[in-house]
């Protein structure tokens, strides 16, 4: 007859944890390490650009430069972090690390919104135009536009990112076909008149357009902060999502709204600026290595005020005002945007 001997072992909590899940939580110590870090450095950069914007050069009426100075800062911070936090949040949902919002068509809107109202008016009509008025048509516009695509486009589990990539496609060149045409058209100085608003300018802006862009702006940060936690999730793809019990058409269809306000209304404060949200986004994936959205927009928008700040304080200081910064960002985010075509060609 065989007696068998149950052994009951009773854990020791003394004993070490095993090598694999050390190592693991080591691992995840260092990324929240260089999170932190690379948010801190970031901070650092950011508010060194914004002093020496401000100080830099400052001479005459102290109180009356500064407060310009100040103006064209706030205008900045509210368009970056907008378009910062807008690309971040559409390449989750897109799944995808090269596009941006404008490749649905927005810049091609906004300048054939602009040329449509020289075209059956005047030039005099654009420049004498209530700014708030205009503000709102044009964001008015471009929001009712984007939420009919984007619930087009993702309203059926049928519709991919090839739908996405081909229908902006097709928009932005009719779009850009109808203001070629009608810039054809207009007369000669309304032309002129036309071509001094389709580019991104930080030096006038309306000071109530600035203050209903910030609302706005914080109103969608509101929302998208609550929604962080499930974009995360998102970004796994919408199989993982589902399955990890996240409503994904519903998250999706709430970022797309939150992304056209923030799209619409950047580009209706200052006017385009095309690879912007590319370069920001990106640069914030590399920088921080983290996938978080708590920490990816925060990182984007830092970095988009640094490219937008230290970019005008360049182009004053250096360039004399001589081109737009638009020019100058769109230059560096189409080299930035091969490169990363050429990457991810090689993979």
């Amino acid at each position: 007859m065989t007696t068998t001997k149950t052994v009951q072992v009773t854990a020791n909590p003394r004993t070490p944890v095993s090598a694999p899940a050390s190592a693991s939580g080591e691992a995840f110590r260092a990324v929240r390490r260089r999170e932190r870090r690379a948010l801190a450095v970031l901070v650092v950069v950011a508010l060194a650009v914004l002093v020496g914007f401000c100080t830099i050069g400052l001479v005459g009426n102290w109180e009356y430069a500064l407060g310009i100075r100040l103006r064209k800062v706030a205008t900045m911070i509210v368009v970056g972090y907008a378009v910062a936090c807008s690309s971040v949040i559409f390449q989750t949902v897109t799944g995808n690390r090269i596009l941006t919002p404008g490749i649905m068509g927005f810049d091609a809107m906004f300048v054939l919104i602009q040329t449509l109202i020289v075209f059956f008016f005047s030039g005099l009509t654009l420049t004498t135009t209530d700014p708030r008025l205009l503000f709102a048509c044009q964001v008015v516009v471009m929001v009712v536009f984007a939420s009919a695509l984007y619930r087009w486009l993702f309203g059926r589990r049928g519709r991919d990112l090839y739908v996405l990539v081909l229908a902006g496609v097709i928009f932005g060149t009719l779009f850009s076909s109808l203001s070629s045409l009608a810039s054809r058209l207009i007369n000669p100085n309304d032309f002129v008149v036309l071509q001094d608003t389709l580019f991104a300018s930080f030096n006038q802006v309306h000071p109530g357009l600035l203050l209903l862009s910030t609302v706005l702006v914080l109103v969608m940060t509101a929302w998208a902060a609550r929604l962080f936690a499930r974009l995360d999730v998102v970004a796994l793809g919408r199989d993982h999502a589902v399955g990890l019990g996240v409503d994904h058409s519903a998250v999706v269809n709430q970022a797309l709204v939150m992304i056209a306000v923030l799209v619409s209304v950047s580009t209706a404060l200052v006017g385009p600026i095309t690879f912007l949200g590319l370069l920001v986004a990106n640069l914030a994936r590399q920088l921080t290595g983290a996938f978080r959205h708590r920490v990816l927009v925060p990182a984007a928008g830092l970095i988009s005020v640094i490219v937008l700040v230290g970019g005008q304080l360049i182009l004053e200081r250096v360039f004399s005002l001589n081109t737009a910064l638009s020019v100058i960002v769109n230059f560096l985010g189409g080299v930035y945007f091969i490169a990363l075509l050429v990457r991810e060609s090689r993979r």
